[in-house]
């Protein structure tokens, strides 16, 4: 029998491969996707996708949607604390494992996996160590489609929000801009792929600024 799984989903890149990795591998079932939504923006945490968008992504996937919500500016102490009420359910679904998109960031690997070695689960990291520019191009080579729905603006000028990555966009990046953005430099919102049995179709609306960090607004299209 195939491992159930809960997928930490973000709905971007990174996401959107280790999920397609997983969904290849039959020792696997994914039984969820869990993502956190900040209260009142109704956004995808960080990268400020609206939820609207989110649910789409979801159904065009084809698996159930958990929305944990939090706070904005939320504290360490509470979004650990509804991220365990959120697993709590899912652990008693039979859930033992979940799986996240990180690549090579070792400190937040190892916070995961001491949070939920208390409940009892592990951590499954689908593309660990993967080469970043490497996965860019089987990103490319699947099939993928995502725009770029957040930058940190220490980092990359304004124009690179509300792009698609194709390969005008990389190769405009500055030199030491990890090529999948891994520490923190760019976000991104999947609307196309393997996973996805029809895109999710968007248009790119209004690009602002808050706290250094340079948002595009995505926008459902009819």
């Amino acid at each position: 029998m195939s491992e159930p799984v809960l997928f930490c989903w973000s709905g971007g890149k990174d996401s959107a491969m280790a999920l397609h990795t997983l969904l290849e591998q039959r020792q696997y079932q994914v039984t969820a996707l869990l993502t956190t939504v900040t209260e009142g923006y109704e956004r995808i945490s960080m990268h400020g996708v609206r939820c609207e968008l989110l649910r789409q992504q979801a159904q065009s996937i084809g698996l159930p949607l958990h929305e944990v919500r939090i706070p904005p500016n939320c504290s360490n102490a509470i979004y650990e604390a509804r991220m365990e009420e959120a697993l709590v359910t899912h652990f008693a679904n039979g859930v033992r494992t979940v799986a996240f998109g990180d690549i090579f960031l070792e400190d937040l690997r190892a916070y995961r996996e001491k949070n939920l070695a208390r409940m009892g689960i592990t951590a499954l990291f689908p593309i660990w160590k993967r080469d970043t520019r490497e996965l860019i191009q089987y990103f490319q080579a699947q099939g993928f489609r995502s725009i770029v729905v957040c930058v940190d603006g220490k980092i990359l000028a304004r124009r690179f929000a509300g792009r698609e990555l194709d390969e005008a966009f990389f190769a405009e990046l500055p030199p030491g801009v990890d090529f999948c953005g891994e520490n923190g430099e760019f976000h991104t919102f999947v609307f196309d792929g393997p996973i996805c049995h029809s895109p999710i179709r968007v248009r790119t609306g209004e690009i602002v600024e808050r706290d250094s960090f340079i948002f595009c607004d995505l926008l459902p299209m009819l």
